[in-house]
């Protein structure tokens, strides 16, 4: 009998993905800026037109992914004060105002992560068996936790924390719902099938 889980089969032409030695399958029309930066653990698929800012920091991506089409993960900007530096026996400086420095943090991300399609991610960290879903906005530096769940067109404020086993959805995001202990297999289930069904055309 199906499951209600069950994943219809998807296939792609052969030579419009990479697929890398850890079995990462790359859309040739994915973006991924600083491509030295972007570590997939294996077994993550990256659609079509979906944009990694590797450009700005680090991101590591745990294994059994999905980043749906036009989804959008860029490390997130932190505002950093740096105090007027004074010379070794030095007048001290007129202006003790500090000066301010944008610098974005790296992004860590857990296995089983999925992503809808138009979600723009902008989380410091997120932990393993998470569904984002379409049409999202994750602020600057929020956090989510294990098994959690973002419903479609939720926007999360920056610094965000979303514990574990709880959904999240409105603008601004917040709690609607706990959930099971039992998602963590349905995430899981979830990633490892949109894998396991996406195919090349024979």
């Amino acid at each position: 009998e199906p499951n209600k889980m069950e994943i219809a089969d998807t296939f792609y032409e052969p030579g419009a993905f990479i697929e890398t030695k850890s079995r990462n399958k790359v859309s040739r029309q994915a973006v991924l800026c600083g491509v030295q930066n972007i570590m997939l653990e294996g077994m993550t698929i990256i659609h079509p037109q979906s944009i990694f800012r590797g450009d700005l920091a680090k991101i590591r991506i745990g294994k059994q992914s999905v980043i749906c089409a036009r989804a959008v993960v860029r490390p997130p900007a932190k505002l950093l004060s740096l105090r007027p530096q004074t010379a070794a026996g030095g007048p001290t400086p007129a202006s003790t105002t500090p000066q301010h420095t944008l610098s974005f943090l790296p992004q860590n991300f857990g296995e089983c992560l999925y992503v809808g399609e138009d979600s723009i991610v902008s989380a410091a960290q997120i932990g393993s068996h998470v569904r984002i879903g379409k049409n999202c906005i994750i602020g600057r530096r929020c956090i989510l936790k294990d098994c959690c769940e973002i419903a479609d067109n939720t926007v999360l404020a920056p610094d965000t924390v979303v514990p574990p086993f709880t959904k999240f959805a409105g603008s601004p995001g917040r709690m609607v719902e706990e959930l099971p202990e039992c998602v963590k297999e349905l995430h899981r289930d979830l990633a490892k099938g949109s894998y396991a069904h996406f195919l090349p055309k024979p």
